[in-house]
Order: structure tokens, then sequence, then C-alpha cells
């Protein structure tokens, strides 16, 4: 059996816009200004995007879903996620779990901290598993400009 393992990383500032709500790990938030990006801007399901398809050797989210395309603007990103997978496995692999960590002071994730993980898991067909880091106050995350989110995918093929 072939193992292999792809970190993926994402970030993503907040955004100005009042009306662009707060989503990560396909759990959307009542309150609080959302991520400015080109998608819904969820920044752990893109981290677990990338971490799968880099696992894979497929290269990385940016390949598949390219900021520059037209056709992810405002694109769920939930769902991103689940096409990559079927690429993934398209290629043979098949995806172990995946294990996310995001760093921001807010909002506490461990609320949602299940219910993101389960949606996660049904997108990836595999267990993710989602947790919180604060940032202590430190450099630009510690300064309030955005999020980071960090994924480490595992993948197999007999």
């Amino acid at each position: 059996m072939q193992v292999r393992v792809g970190l993926g990383v994402d970030l993503h500032p907040w955004s100005d816009d009042p009306a662009r709500p707060l989503r990560l790990g396909g759990v959307t938030f009542p309150d609080g200004p959302g991520l400015a990006g080109h998608s819904d801007a969820d920044a752990v399901a893109h981290a677990c995007t990338d971490a799968l398809l880099k696992a894979a050797g497929l290269g990385d989210i940016g390949q598949h879903f390219p900021d520059t395309d037209p056709t992810w603007e405002g694109a769920d990103s939930v769902a991103l996620l689940a096409e990559a997978t079927r690429r993934v496995r398209a290629e043979g692999w098949e995806p172990g779990n995946v294990d996310c960590s995001v760093v921001l002071d807010a909002p506490r994730l461990a609320p949602v901290r299940d219910r993101m993980a389960e949606v996660l898991s049904d997108a990836v067909g595999a267990p993710v598993t989602v947790s919180g880091r604060r940032t202590e106050g430190i450099g630009a995350l510690g300064r309030g400009e955005g999020v980071v989110a960090l994924a480490v995918a595992v993948v197999t093929r007999p």
C-alpha cells in the first residue's frame, strides 16, 4: 500500500463588506465580518482541499480552482472540497483522513467544531477533524488582520 501526506495552507483577510458572511468549515457564523476572497473564502475548506490535492500529487487548490476564473466567484468551498476529493479518487487515491488547525481569536470554534467536522467529513468521505488555535496577540493574525488554516491529509493507494 502506498501512503502519501499533503500539507495545505490557506489564509484570508477580513472583509470590509459588512454583508459578507463568515463561513468556516462549511458553517456560517451569524455574527462578525466575513473573510475576503474570490469564492466564499472558507479558509478551512480551502486548506483541506489543498492538502488532499497535494497528497495525491495533483498540484494545489489554485491550479484546480484559480481565483482568476469567474467560474469560481462566490463558489461554495465545501463543494470545491468534494470536487477535489472526486479528482483525488479518480487518480486512484483514497482519502484516509484530514486534520485542520485554524488560527484566529474570534469567533470561538468550540461550539461548532463537531458540525464543521461533520460537514467536511461528508464532503471528503473520510474523517476530518478541526481545531482552533489562538494567536496570543502575535503578528498580523494577532492584530486581527485575518485567519489562517493549516491542514494535513493522508491518502492511500493499494
